[in-house]
């Protein structure tokens, strides 16, 4: 009557426990008028109650055919058995509320007209159904349709439509289908996990070993998960836990504390007369375990504390001295030094940014140090355990020494980034110096405009990347400059600086040649003359004599300093006494061009 599915022409529905289809015939028109009417009333009733009662868990009505067995179950007046039944689920704390609420919904309900009989209970009432083997009841509301669900119907569907997969497959191997955790604490939510736990007989297993059952059983329990998901419609995921009876026994019987928890918290939606005894017993005290069993909880206790200690342990000599000793490590390799052993770490780190940069306190470098020396004890067994407390205060520690390490990498950066600047604009104007002269930088970029940009002998976008690094430098002095600005200048500059190095070369190998003399003497003997800046340099072999007044031995070192200064000049001079010497030194030599 108030579904949004295909109600009006035909369609097919499946037999819960058949493969057999039924078809459902289409309705009257007055049928479907009738039908339209109550579902726009059931939505006002619907939002009247979660408005006003905000901590309804869930609103749902309830199939037909499952009315007679309420009417039964709750004494309701047995003309109620053509009633819509509406189920609201509230929270255990506001059961003494139940007859107020009651009392105003139903005035609500009188003024729609509508023939609705309403049912408030807490989740703990819906689980009495369980506990007293009224499954047949619990089905009905499981399956019931939603109104409004924070979650705990939807959770319950998806159980008990896994737990009709699982017992239409293979019902006589199951002893019990117990649901527990937030489903039965009335906590459940739309995305909660819903935790079943399936008992299985292996008593009467005599075809295949009992593991071999539970592992098969398993796998096809498992399977039914994602389906009844399906079937559900919902987004909890079941966790199934698998028992085989014999091994359930045996852990009450020594009373396993995870046992004891299942028994007392769980809630059958199927038992064959297995569950609910235990859960008698349980609360009767008499499931008590064996003095054995207490031996070895009690040995479980202690190892757990023996196991606690290791963990501690572990914590501050492995999780702390890593997690301190790395990213120092980082630090220096961030500075420029290859990073130390961990035994000389925090002398390295005293040397660097405490003593020699002054860039880190004194108490981190103790921080360090003191962490380092617990590790060194631990090796040397001189350290077998820790406390919390201790873990406490090396987690502290560890903790501030991390934050001071990372203002330390932004102040090294920062440092590295002045160095980067300074030394690109550095390289950059010691070049155009030598091309254009040296002169004030306003004068530089005003000549080098119109000597070489104007000329074409270098492009607007070197005219434009000397700008950008005067640019960069000013910002960086303002702060304004990051990491990716600095490494953009940076690649430009590298440009600039290669095509004005080629330049350069290109300038001094053309000085080079105009004064570049080949001199053939001694029949086949060659030689090489070079005239720069007035001197004149002959060259033979490794040797090297400059020629003036007189001839004298000379060097690279003078050689190129004489060209130096030929850069700055336009002709090339030679005096005639130059020949003179020549001949005297080569005997008879020819000039080959």
């Amino acid at each position: 009557m108030v579904s949004d599915e295909k109600s009006i022409p035909e369609m097919e529905i499946s037999d819960k426990y058949s493969s057999k289809k039924q078809v459902i015939p289409k309705n009257s028109e007055k049928e479907v008028k009738e039908m339209e009417k109550a579902k726009k009333e059931l939505e006002k009733l619907k939002n009247f109650i979660v408005k006003k009662y905000s901590f309804t868990q869930s609103l749902s009505i309830l199939p037909p055919q499952s009315i007679p067995s309420f009417i039964e179950e709750e004494e309701v007046p047995k003309e109620t058995e053509k009633h819509m039944h509406l189920f609201m689920i509230i929270p255990e704390e506001k059961l003494k509320e139940i007859p107020k609420i009651k009392q105003e919904i139903v005035k609500e309900i009188e003024k729609a007209k509508e023939k609705i009989w309403l049912h408030v209970k807490t989740p703990v009432d819906v689980w009495e159904l369980c506990l007293d083997s009224k499954f047949e009841l619990l089905q009905p509301i499981a399956m019931s349709f939603p109104l409004h669900d924070k979650g705990i119907l939807g959770a319950l569907r998806v159980a008990e439509i896994h737990k009709s997969l699982v017992l239409n497959k293979f019902e006589k191997y199951v002893v019990s289908y117990v649901i527990a955790g937030s489903l039965v604490r009335g906590e459940a939510v739309k995305t909660s996990d819903v935790d079943v736990f399936v008992i299985i007989n292996d008593t009467d297993v005599k075809r295949m070993p009992r593991v071999e059952l539970k592992e098969r059983l398993r796998g096809i329990i498992y399977q039914y998960v994602e389906e009844a998901k399906a079937l559900a419609g919902v987004k909890n995921k079941l966790e199934p836990q698998i028992y085989l009876l014999t091994d359930f026994w045996e852990g009450v019987k020594d009373a396993h504390p995870v046992m004891f928890t299942f028994i007392r918290d769980g809630i059958p939606l199927y038992d064959r007369g297995t569950f609910m005894p235990w859960k008698a017993l349980l609360k009767m005290g008499k499931l008590k375990p064996s003095p054995e069993a207490i031996d070895m909880f009690m040995s479980l206790g202690e190892n757990s504390m023996k196991r606690a200690k290791a963990s501690l342990l572990d914590i501050a000599i492995q999780d702390i001295y890593w997690g301190v000793t790395t990213p120092s490590q980082a630090m220096l390799m961030l500075y420029g030094l290859s990073p130390p052993a961990p035994k000389h770490l925090a002398e390295e780190m005293r040397k660097v940014f405490f003593e020699k940069e002054k860039m880190l306190e004194k108490k981190y470098i103790d921080i360090l140090e003191k962490i380092v020396r617990l590790y060194k004890d631990y090796e040397h067994e001189k350290v077998k355990e820790v406390s919390g407390k201790q873990i406490d205060e090396l987690i502290k520690d560890m903790n501030d020494y991390l934050k001071r390490l990372k203002e330390l990498k932004e102040q090294i950066e920062k440092r590295t980034h002045e160095k980067t600047i300074i030394q690109i604009y550095d390289d950059v104007f010691h070049l155009l110096n030598t091309l254009v002269g040296k002169k004030p930088q306003a004068k530089i970029l005003e000549d080098f405009e119109k000597i070489y940009v104007k000329k074409g002998k270098f492009t607007n976008q070197h005219l434009r990347i000397i700008k950008d690094v005067i640019t960069a430098k000013a910002e960086f002095k303002k702060g304004k400059m990051n990491a990716h600005k600095v490494d953009e200048a940076r690649k430009n500059a590298v440009i600039l600086i290669n095509d004005l190095i080629e330049y350069q070369q290109r300038q001094d190998l053309s000085i080079l040649e105009k004064g570049r003399i080949r001199l053939r003497y001694d029949k086949d003997k060659i030689a090489e003359a070079i005239v720069c800046s007035g001197d004149f340099f002959l060259l033979r072999g490794k040797t090297i004599q400059k020629i003036g007044e007189k001839i004298m031995e000379s060097s690279v070192e003078e050689l190129n300093s004489s060209i130096e200064k030929q850069k700055l000049q336009k002709d090339v001079h030679i005096n005639n006494k130059v020949f003179e010497l020549l001949k005297k030194e080569l005997g008879d030599f020819e000039i080959l061009l």
